[in-house]
């Protein structure tokens, strides 16, 4: 579905003294994620998790590797023609656009005005359409409210990938449970592969697979029974990929 070869990223940094160093965000990763399946990624602050969900959509550029989507390459590609292949974005702090309403947006992402079409699109993710489908998309809306509009225009578009970059944030304890039932259910539904980053543990425990990331690595892919010793250690930030041969260890040097 998408596999990743020795995938990497770096950027270059200036100290104090304009001395240049080279900064590896993502560390030659490969790593395939299978059709129809959910993934939760997760680990430390500034491990590399958001940074790959943008290479993968494209709003970064590789240093090196490749990106290859149902047996295509595209590494090259732009935002717009790796969302028109069927990549859906989800951003971690959704845009606000002044004079936009929402059934503007909707309009927009489903290809389509039809009334009657834009309102099974908003029951669907569980929005109220009188009070939501005409509100302007604007700084009046609260956290909770902009994430379900966000949501619900990267599912009107029926991605076969479905990124989401932490999308518990700024929303309340109550919104949570129904969001990720949602995820799960147009998962299931619709043969959506979806990727969550998230440190949530709502979303590990809906995950077919479950990725650690630390220092621009998988430290560890598997189920979340075996990860919940990983992330409840502080050490975590120690935490390096095992030698071959022990994969489910936990390898801290």
């Amino acid at each position: 579905m998408l596999e990743l070869k020795n995938l990497s990223f770096s950027v270059v940094e200036r100290d104090e003294d304009h001395h240049e160093q080279q900064l590896d965000i993502i560390k030659d990763m490969s790593y395939t994620f299978k059709k129809g399946k959910f993934y939760a990624i997760t680990g430390p602050n500034g491990s590399g998790k958001t940074t790959l969900s943008k290479l993968i959509m494209g709003i970064n550029k590789q240093t090196s590797g490749g990106v290859y989507f149902e047996g295509n390459d595209i590494t090259h590609l732009s935002i717009t023609e790796r969302a028109k292949a069927g990549i859906a974005y989800s951003f971690q702090h959704p845009a606000r656009f002044k004079g936009i309403t929402f059934r503007d947006l909707l309009a927009i992402a489903s290809k389509t005005d039809d009334e009657e079409k834009l309102l099974k699109i908003v029951r669907r993710v569980g929005i109220c359409p009188l009070s939501f489908l005409d509100k302007p998309v604007d700084s009046t809306l609260s956290g909770g409210e902009i994430k379900k509009i966000e949501l619900a225009t990267t599912i009107a578009r029926n991605p076969k990938l479905a990124i989401y970059d932490e999308p518990d944030t700024g929303i309340d304890l109550w919104t949570i449970t129904p969001m990720v039932a949602l995820l799960k259910r147009e998962q299931v539904e619709n043969k959506t592969t979806t990727i969550v980053v998230s440190h949530n543990r709502s979303f590990l425990e809906a995950a077919d697979e479950i990725l650690i990331f630390n220092h621009g690595e998988i430290i560890y892919e598997g189920d979340l029974k075996k990860a919940l010793p990983i992330l409840a250690d502080f050490r975590i930030c120690n935490f390096k990929p095992c030698p071959e041969g022990e994969k489910d260890a936990q390898c801290f040097r």
